[in-house]
C-alpha cells in the first residue's frame, strides 16, 4: 500500500526547504561582506569614506560630491522613485564609472566577483535595501524618427525644460543657474548637447530612466506624472538630438571655432571660469585646511593655514584667499593678486618659494584666465582666519640643508601637517 503525503508535510518540506535557502543566501552574503569590506576600504574610502557616509579625505574637492551610501538614495536608478536601485544597477555604477564626476571605472581593475561583493557591502550600510526595489519596465520604447524629435521639443516645452537646461540644451536662456542637492552641495545642470557626460548613460533608454525614475537627491525630479511614456520617450529622442560633435571628431577648423566659443563665453563670465579654475588647478587643495583624516575642516574652505615644511628651506603656510578684508584677500588690489599669482612676490615684497605655490607655471596662463581667477576670489564667502608669514631657516640650517641636498644626495620630501597654522578670529 503506497504512503500518501499530505499536504502539511508538503507545506512542512517546503517550508524547511525555504529556510535553508535563507541561509544559504545569508550565509553567502555574510561571507561575501568582509571581502566586500576589504576592497572597499582599499579603493572607496578615500571618496566615499569609512562609513559610506560621502566624507572621505577626497569629498571635499570633486563635484559632485561622492555618494552617501548611508541613505540609500541613489541617482542612476531603473527603479521607481523613493526606490532602492538594483544589483544590476549598482553593479553598472561601479563597473561602468559615472560619466563626467569622479568615479572612475572600476572594470579593468576589479573582477566581476570583487565588483559583486563590494557592491554587497555597499548595500549593508542602508537599511534602505531591505525593502525590494521596484522595478521600472522601460518597454519597447519609441524608436526615433524626425516625428518623434518633433514632439520630443513640444515636450520640452511643455515641461520647461528649459528654465534649467536652456532653450537649445546647453544652459543658454535657462531661469535657474545655481542648484543644491539636498545635501546642500552645488549642483550644475546638464549640458544637453554633452552626452558623454550623462551619469547613466547617453542612450535614449538611459536618458528615458533618468525622466522616468527622476535623479534621487537632485532638483531633477521623475516625470511620470506630468507626461506619458510616450511622451518621454519622445522627449528622450529629443535630447539625443542636441549631441554636439566632440572634440576628438572636429576638423581643425571646427576646433578653432569652437574653443574660440568657449573663450567668449569665459569673458562673458569670469567669475564662472575663475571658479573653474581655482577647482582645477588645486587651489582648494592646497589653500583649505585638514584634519588628522585629511578632511577639510568645516567651514575652512581657501582660508588657508595649511602648513607646508620644505626643507631646507622653511615652514610656508598657506595664504587666506577668501575675500575677508582683514586676514583675506578683501584689501588686496588686483595686481597684488596677480603678482602673486604669476610672480609668487607677496603684499609686503616676501618672495615665496616656486613650489608649492607653482607661479611659474600660473605665469605661463592668459591673463584673461588671470583676471577671472580674481574676479572668482572677489565672491568667495569671507573667512577670518590671520596666517603668520612665512618662517625661513635659520642661515647656517638652511646651508647644511642644502650642503645636504646638493652633496649629500639627502632629499626630504615636502612636509604638510593637519589643523589650521592660522588664527580663526584672531584667536588661536
Amino acid at each position: 500500500m503506497k504512503r500518501m503525503v499530505t499536504k502539511p508535510v508538503l507545506a512542512c518540506l517546503a517550508a524547511a526547504l525555504l529556510i535553508v535557502v535563507c541561509l544559504a543566501l545569508t550565509r553567502t552574503r555574510l561571507e561575501a561582506q568582509p571581502r566586500g569590506k576589504a576592497i572597499y576600504d582599499k579603493h572607496c574610502t578615500e571618496c566615499h569614506g569609512a562609513s559610506g557616509k560621502g566624507d572621505g579625505p577626497g569629498a571635499f574637492y570633486v563635484a559632485p560630491r561622492p555618494r552617501d551610501f548611508s541613505t540609500g538614495r541613489y541617482k542612476i536608478r531603473s527603479t521607481e522613485t523613493g526606490s532602492v536601485p538594483t544589483d544590476d544597477d549598482l553593479i553598472r555604477s561601479v563597473r561602468q564609472g559615472l560619466y563626467g564626476t569622479a568615479m572612475p571605472a572600476w572594470d579593468r581593475i576589479l573582477s566581476d566577483t570583487d565588483i559583486q561583493d563590494v557592491v554587497a557591502y555597499v548595500k549593508s550600510m542602508s537599511p534602505q535595501f531591505a525593502t525590494p526595489p521596484k522595478l521600472v519596465d522601460p518597454g519597447e520604447g519609441t524608436p526615433s524618427s524626425p516625428d518623434s524629435i518633433s514632439r520630443g521639443v513640444q515636450v520640452y516645452e511643455k515641461l520647461q525644460c528649459s528654465k534649467c537646461h536652456g532653450t537649445d540644451g546647453r544652459g543658454t536662456g535657462a531661469v535657474a543657474t545655481e542648484f543644491q542637492d539636498d545635501w546642500k552641495q552645488p549642483l550644475p545642470a546638464a549640458d544637453l548637447t554633452q552626452p558623454w557626460s550623462f551619469r547613466g548613460g547617453a542612450t535614449s533608454r538611459d536618458i528615458y530612466l533618468r525622466f522616468r525614475t527622476g535623479m534621487a537627491g537632485t532638483p531633477m525630479p521623475s516625470f511620470v506624472d506630468a507626461a506619458s511614456d510616450k511622451d518621454m520617450w519622445d522627449l528622450a529622442n529629443y535630447v539625443v538630438s542636441l549631441a554636439r560633435k566632440p572634440v576628438w571628431s572636429m576638423t581643425a577648423q571646427e576646433v578653432t571655432d569652437h574653443f574660440a566659443r568657449q573663450d567668449a563665453e569665459a569673458k562673458a563670465n569670469p567669475v564662472k571660469r575663475g571658479e573653474y579654475l581655482v577647482n582645477t588647478i588645486g587651489c582648494v587643495l592646497c589653500h583649505s585646511p585638514i584634519d588628522q583624516e585629511r578632511r577639510m575642516l568645516p567651514g575652512m574652505r581657501l582660508a588657508g593655514g595649511v602648513l607646508f615644511r620644505i626643507e631646507p628651506y622653511g615652514d610656508f603656510p598657506t595664504g587666506n584667499i577668501t575675500s575677508d578684508k582683514e586676514t583675506g584677500l578683501g584689501n588686496w588690489t588686483d595686481d597684488e593678486i596677480k603678482r602673486v599669482i604669476t610672480k609668487g612676490t607677496l603684499r609686503d615684497g616676501t618672495r615665496l618659494l616656486p613650489f608649492p605655490m607653482d607661479y611659474a607655471s600660473f605665469a605661463t596662463m592668459k591673463p584673461s584666465d588671470i583676471d577671472a581667477i580674481v574676479a572668482y576670489l572677489r565672491t568667495v564667502p569671507p573667512v577670518s582666519n590671520r596666517v603668520p608669514a612665512p618662517r625661513f631657516r635659520f642661515f647656517p640650517s638652511y646651508m647644511w640643508g642644502k650642503f645636504k641636498l646638493l652633496i649629500l644626495g639627502d632629499d626630504p620630501p615636502i612636509a604638510i601637517f593637519p589643523g589650521n597654522a592660522g588664527a580663526v578670529g584672531g584667536q588661536r
